[in-house]
């Protein structure tokens, strides 16, 4: 995959709605692999570069983001892989059984590469604009902070889970 975004996706994952200059309803998507540096040590990975799962995630996020018409805050990495991903879908729960199913989907695909996924899923206020910075994405917002805090909270406890709160 070359590094940069294929324009015909690009303006779906960065096209900002008649929403985007308000605060919405809807769900913040945090998808994190777990342990991946112990992976891509353990498996001889260059860990600057797309691999299979960093690929497959860069693949499923996007994927996600335009079928539901989110907005990639955070993460999306063409150059080096996906590792990590905020996605903010606006007005997210009316369609959260079918995300809900489509992040088992996801999470099934990455463990079938003997690799952990943390994915958490809330309910709060999206502003459906992509961050500047990786402190910006997961600081910027209340409902932000409380994903983070949920994610970094199932980490220690081994990780590798779904976890909906909506």
């Amino acid at each position: 995959m070359s590094s940069h975004m294929d324009p015909a996706r690009d303006d779906d994952l960065t096209a900002h709605s008649e929403y985007s200059s308000k605060i919405t309803p809807g769900l913040i998507v945090l998808i994190d692999l777990d342990r991946f540096k112990e992976y891509t040590v353990m498996k001889g990975l260059n860990p600057y570069t797309p691999n299979d799962v960093t690929g497959e995630l860069t693949r499923l996020v996007e994927d996600l983001a335009i079928k539901y018409r989110g907005v990639v805050v955070y993460g999306l990495d063409y150059a080096r892989g996906t590792e990590e991903a905020l996605v903010e879908i606006p007005f997210g729960c009316e369609d959260v059984d079918s995300i809900i199913k489509d992040l088992e989907r996801l999470k099934n695909l990455i463990n079938s590469y003997g690799v952990g996924v943390t994915i958490v899923v809330v309910h709060d206020y999206v502003s459906g604009m992509p961050a500047p910075n990786r402190r910006d994405a997961y600081h910027a917002t209340p409902g932000r902070k409380r994903a983070v805090k949920i994610l970094n909270g199932l980490k220690k406890r081994g990780g590798n889970i779904l976890y909906v709160e909506c």
